[in-house]
C-alpha cells in the first residue's frame, strides 16, 4: 500500500512577484517529489496562497 508525507505552505500576497517567487518554489519542491494537491486564495483577508502537497514514502519492504 502507498503511504504519503504531505505538506502545507503559506504564500503571503505582499509583492509583485510573489507569484513568480510561488511558483519557484513550487518547481523547487517538485524536483524533490512533491506534487501540489491543491491550492487555496484568501484574497479578502490579505493572507495570500496556501499549496497541499504531498509526496510518497518509499516502501521499506515488510508486509502491510
Amino acid at each position: 500500500m502507498k503511504r504519503f508525507e504531505y505538506q502545507i505552505i503559506t504564500y503571503p500576497m505582499d509583492k509583485k512577484t510573489s507569484l513568480i517567487a510561488m511558483q519557484d518554489d513550487l518547481n523547487a519542491r517538485g524536483k524533490e517529489g512533491w506534487e501540489v494537491v491543491s491550492v487555496s486564495s484568501s484574497e479578502f483577508a490579505n493572507i495570500g496562497h496556501t499549496a497541499f502537497l504531498k509526496r510518497a514514502i518509499p516502501y521499506e519492504g515488510g508486509t502491510s
